[in-house]
């Protein structure tokens, strides 16, 4: 893919400077042709010929994120949590009221 793209960036600078270096040429036209001849198609060439790559690489990541889930699923079912440890502060009843006087009590949306 590389190979390809190399050669293209080549030819195509090749034919800017000699729009540039011709006798009714301009460095305007020159840096249009590189773009419009170059750049812009190896973009979207690179693009095309990457795809299976980042396909291939993003399901990678999904499995091995998966395998992280499956395994942390099951770190948490070998192991119950003792009971008492239903509360963050190790008590059996819920938390009490508002932290502070500045903080509103929380309410369920009804």
């Amino acid at each position: 893919m590389y190979l390809i793209v190399i050669a293209w960036l080549y030819v195509t600078v090749m034919m800017a400077i000699t729009e540039a270096s011709a006798p009714n040429g301009s460095l305007l036209g020159a840096a249009i042709t590189l773009v419009l001849y170059g750049l812009l198609p190896c973009a979207i060439l690179a693009y095309i010929l990457g795809t299976p790559g980042r396909k291939r690489r993003l399901q990678a990541k999904r499995q091995h994120e998966q395998a992280q889930w499956d395994a942390a699923q099951a770190a948490a079912t070998a192991a119950p949590l003792p009971s008492t440890a239903c509360a963050p502060d190790g008590r059996s009843h819920a938390p009490g009221a508002a932290q502070g006087a500045s903080v509103a009590a929380v309410r369920e949306e009804t």
